[in-house]
């Protein structure tokens, strides 16, 4: 376990535990964070504990080419039954994957501090939005970290309102990033519903061979 202060830095991800975690403490400014999701790391930590870092030994990550769109999913997004937009109300977002209600947890990692964190990522074009619409309401969407095109877009949380708004923001997303020719979609780590879209785990010293690729 490595211990961060104020030094801009990172261990390599091969010095993490059994259970991902890298490092401890730091901060969440905007040059701390773009280094991390370069280098394959991210935070999770509960509010008012210190940061952890995280880079897990497998990785859930989507290749486009194996996104799985159901179909019942095809039928929902065949009757436009949602509007989908980029990027056009981040803060909104992320403050209902803040707030929405996950089976099996009592709270949520999203603090505060976060949301002021990604926001500010966000004026700087780095974190982005996908949300969902129906009726004029925000029904659901994703936000996540933008290594740029030809790179990787990092996932970082989805909510939902109404049934299959958040896999209608996944897919839209996946389809997006394959047409501008990302490499994957990185899922972080593993959970079924990701699964069932057609996520799948593979060994991190190959996540990071394609994070690294030119």
């Amino acid at each position: 376990m490595y211990y961060l202060f104020n030094d801009l830095f990172f261990p390599p991800v091969t010095e993490a535990d059994e259970e991902g975690v890298l490092a401890i403490g730091g901060d969440l400014s905007s040059e701390r964070l773009q280094l991390a999701y370069k280098s394959g790391i991210f935070p999770w930590f509960n509010e008012g504990e210190p940061i952890l870092w995280w880079a897990p030994d497998p990785r859930m990550v989507l290749f486009f080419d194996e996104l799985v769109i159901s179909k019942s999913m095809r039928n929902i997004l065949n009757r436009r039954m949602f509007k989908v937009t980029y990027n056009k109300n981040f803060k909104e977002v992320i403050s209902n994957c803040q707030q929405i209600k996950r089976d099996g947890q009592n709270g949520t990692w999203i603090s505060n501090e976060m949301i002021d964190a990604y926001c500010k990522l966000n004026e700087e074009g780095i974190a982005k939005s996908v949300e969902v619409w129906q009726d004029e309401t925000l029904v659901g969407g994703l936000y996540g970290i933008d290594l740029g095109k030809g790179n990787i877009f990092c996932g970082e949380s989805m909510f939902s309102k109404v049934s299959n708004a958040s896999k209608v923001a996944f897919i839209a997303l996946a389809l997006y990033l394959q047409k501008e020719k990302y490499k994957l979609l990185d899922c972080q780590v593993y959970n079924p519903h990701l699964e069932s879209l057609g996520c799948r785990e593979i060994d991190r010293e190959e996540f990071m061979s394609i994070l690294k690729s030119k």
